[in-house]
């Protein structure tokens, strides 16, 4: 499994990428951001749980001393990343929302050199340069005209820094010998409860209910863009460090540039091509060590 936890991060990066895919339908379905993010949340805690009390539920099971490291993944990292990130979009623009958020690896370093020890190499501090600036050039922020307002700054950063706990919660959860489905069922049980109170419950229930091509969507979307990124990054962590996982996961932007350009004709900019080379680059820099052991693999 070590072998392949860098593809798991990347394949994770990628299915996160996706989640424009179902945004745009239930956009046009008459759902705004924080009521889908509330069908992404509460779903996915939802299916997951059911597969595991049909399956094996005794990965349900947790130690109640243990209840702070899902509510940090969930409360303090899920939910509290939902509400910085769309209030940051509403202040500032998408672009420079996202900008903000790709702020979550530097964090994730610095924090893991803090709480795990883990090692602040030249590698790693090249790669994450090279790794933002294509988050920056893919954005589309560069030559947009937003103001960034200190409102908008404040809640931007905070996104980025609740974004990167799900990747520390995560570890902590994994060294108490949590299985990764344990975590990430009870972390999206518990933002999916918290988040309910911020969106419009009974506008979600009539569309989803009025139309059901929409209601098999929100299933493909908590599966897709939420249940397997989440549960397979969170396996790669098991085998992965931290600040490296979450450099890696930069395949996100990327992935949804690409998704936008080829399903729905979105104009493929010099900025969006040179960025998607900055993010690739990043991940051969990281990898570079791997790859020279393993030549003919």
């Amino acid at each position: 499994m070590k072998k392949i936890s860098s593809l798991l991060i990347i394949i994770s990066g990628i299915l996160w990428g996706s989640m424009g895919i179902f945004v745009r339908q239930f956009n046009t379905g008459g759902l705004a951001s924080m009521e889908i993010s509330g069908i992404r949340s509460f779903g996915a805690g939802l299916i997951i749980i059911i597969v595991l009390a049909l399956w094996k539920r005794e990965l349900l099971k947790i130690t109640p001393k243990d209840i702070w490291v899902f509510l940090g993944s969930g409360v303090l990292s899920v939910l509290c990343f939902n509400y910085c990130y769309f209030k940051t979009i509403s202040l500032t623009s998408m672009a420079v929302a996202a900008v903000l958020l790709y702020t979550s690896p530097m964090i994730v370093i610095i924090l893991s050199v803090c709480l795990f020890h883990e090692k602040l190499t030249s590698v790693k501090i090249i790669a994450l340069i090279i790794s933002f600036s294509g988050c920056v050039l893919v954005s589309g922020a560069i030559g947009g005209q937003t103001a960034l307002t200190p409102q908008g700054l404040l809640t931007g950063i905070g996104a980025g820094f609740s974004y990167a706990l799900y990747t520390i919660f995560s570890r902590y959860g994994l060294q108490k010998g949590y299985h990764p489905l344990t975590i990430v069922a009870y972390t999206f049980l518990i933002s999916g409860l918290g988040i309910l109170p911020l969106c419009k419950t009974g506008t979600v229930i009539r569309v989803l209910a009025e139309d059901k091509r929409l209601l098999l969507l929100a299933v493909a979307f908590a599966v897709v863009s939420t249940v397997l990124p989440y549960f397979l990054y969170t396996i790669a962590l098991s085998y992965t460090e931290p600040g490296k996982a979450a450099i890696m996961a930069s395949t996100e932007p990327v992935a949804a540039a690409v998704f936008g350009v080829v399903l729905f004709h979105e104009k493929m900019t010099l900025n969006i091509f040179l960025g998607i080379l900055c993010v690739l680059s990043s991940l051969l820099i990281l990898n570079f060590k791997v790859m020279k052991r393993n030549p003919g693999k």
